[in-house]
């Protein structure tokens, strides 16, 4: 990774393409940005308060994480962006020298807003409603066509996000990647409100493009920092096609008059699990084959393959360590809960087959510490997860460059779900 002391002004974000996986839109490649290399495809832990929950950054790095991803919306909040403009930016103010990513916060303005917390089904089973809430809670965001208008769940105060505000809180933030301000739907909401939330969410990143056009100016003392624009349109194939076209000519558009354009592309909104592939597939053979594409918020082995056949570079989750903190353990055998009694006596590594800084201790001693609500625990099993899933993503590329890609995944999926 490059150090901060070694960080030139004006230096920006860059992608080359590598080994394609024949058959597949997948590939290899290194996105080159101003804090080091991330080579693809690669897993982006999530630190989305500034920190990997539990862990030192530095032990992040040493298990071979090569990103972080950072959220605009909480730190908003706390402790507020001029706080970490201030400290020179996101990897100065958490000692974290590699790159960053910051994402817009529309996922927590809309989820956290509808009551839905963390997590947003990926399923759609029940008739659409546009006014959905989770267990009929009370709506703290309400959306217009300029921005929105929140409550903080932290203490109910008033606030507005619009895509101004987005790309200043994250320039302030100062990741090497940032992302336009969208309007995130779910799987719930009706056709109709799918179509109009589309033509808001291109016309928002109309005004990311122009503002980060503007700080990126106003700022150049600062590393140059990469906008990527921000794909929605749920399960339907002409509205992913059709915000990917637009959005690709937004940028071009952008470059054409002096601008500098979107540098990649996000793939966001609920996605069905079943789906995954087909969604992601339509929206990747519409974007360009040399930009870069991210996909927010997946984590579980058989949607990690998925995703990079279908042409994911990077891709973030908070699951990994928010199972961990609740005793969930990856194993190359399926995951486990390493509470459970039949673990007390057991001896053994977390799992024989990954070998990482937690390898040295027991499935008994990491029961012991959950028991006895040691914080340790979870540190522990948040290290043995991330190394988990960023050393399963290491392997899938090193795979594409040798060949050996399907027998890679057939194996390892064969394996993980056996017992499933």
């Amino acid at each position: 990774m490059t150090i901060g002391s070694d960080i030139q002004p004006g230096a920006s974000v860059d992608y080359t393409v590598g080994t394609s996986l024949p058959g597949t839109l997948g590939r290899t490649g290194v996105i080159s940005t101003p804090h080091g290399d991330i080579h693809t495809p690669a897993f982006v832990p999530v630190g989305t308060k500034a920190t990997v929950k539990t862990v030192l950054p530095e032990s992040v790095a040493a298990l071979g994480a090569q990103a972080v991803l950072a959220n605009a919306y909480h730190l908003y909040l706390q402790p507020g962006p001029e706080i970490i403009d201030a400290a020179g930016g996101l990897g100065k103010f958490m000692n974290w020298s590699g790159p960053t990513y910051t994402d817009s916060g529309g996922f927590q303005v809309m989820s956290l807003g509808a009551g839905f917390k963390k997590v947003i089904s990926m399923d759609a089973t029940d008739a659409p409603d546009d006014e959905l809430t989770a267990n009929g809670k009370e709506r703290l965001s309400n959306v217009d066509d300029d921005g929105v208008t929140f409550k903080s769940h932290l203490d109910g105060s008033k606030h507005r996000f619009t895509p101004e505000v987005s790309m200043q809180i994250q320039h302030q933030l100062g990741a090497d990647i940032i992302f336009a301000f969208d309007e995130l739907t779910t799987l719930m909401n009706t056709r109709a409100y799918q179509e109009s939330s589309l033509e808001r969410t291109r016309l928002w990143a109309i005004r990311c493009l122009a503002e980060h056009n503007r700080l990126s100016v106003q700022r150049s003392h600062r590393p140059q920092q990469s906008l990527w624009g921000v794909i929605q349109g749920a399960q339907y194939e002409d509205l992913r096609r059709k915000a990917s076209r637009d959005l690709v000519a937004l940028g071009d558009a952008d470059r054409a008059a002096g601008g500098k354009g979107f540098g990649g592309y996000g793939i966001g909104g609920a996605l069905e699990k079943d789906n995954l592939g087909t969604i992601v597939g339509w929206v990747n053979s519409e974007l360009p084959q040399d930009a870069p594409k991210h996909l927010l918020g997946i984590s579980e082995p058989d949607d990690i393959f998925t995703a990079i056949e279908n042409g994911v570079d990077t891709f973030d989750c908070v699951s990994p360590t928010r199972v961990a903190r609740n005793g969930a353990i990856y194993s190359r055998d399926g995951r486990y809960n390493v509470t459970n009694a039949k673990y007390r006596k057991d001896f053994g590594p977390l799992d024989p087959d990954t070998e990482n800084y937690t390898s040295q201790y027991s499935r008994a001693y990491l029961h012991h510490l959950f028991k006895a609500k040691e914080g340790l625990a979870a540190t522990l099993a948040t290290l043995h997860n991330v190394s988990f899933v960023v050393n399963l993503v290491d392997g899938a590329r090193r795979a594409i460059e040798s060949g050996d890609y399907i027998a890679y995944r057939d194996d390892f999926l064969g394996r993980y779900y056996a017992n499933s």
